[in-house]
């Protein structure tokens, strides 16, 4: 299971917004205890897919990143006369 961990302030902002998001769409209001569940649940539940796929889109980054120097430095290599 992956742990995504937040800095307490981090925490009570995203509680805060989820409140305000809560109440903007349902018209009814979250509490901080609803909306801290709510938070830790998207964390556990739905945060490592996210995750996940920041590690793919990085890893295919410097995928591309190794290959077009592994091209400059075959372009700087030496041909024998």
């Amino acid at each position: 299971m992956i742990i995504i961990k937040l800095e307490k302030e981090k925490k009570q902002q995203i509680v805060e917004e989820l409140k305000e998001w809560f109440y903007q769409e349902r018209a009814e209001e979250l509490g901080d205890i609803g909306a801290e569940n709510m938070m830790e649940f998207f964390l556990q539940e739905i945060g490592p897919y996210f995750y996940n796929q920041g590690v793919k889109d990085a890893r295919k980054l410097m995928q591309e990143n190794v290959s077009q120097l592994e091209d400059d430095l075959i372009s700087l290599e030496r041909r024998k006369r």
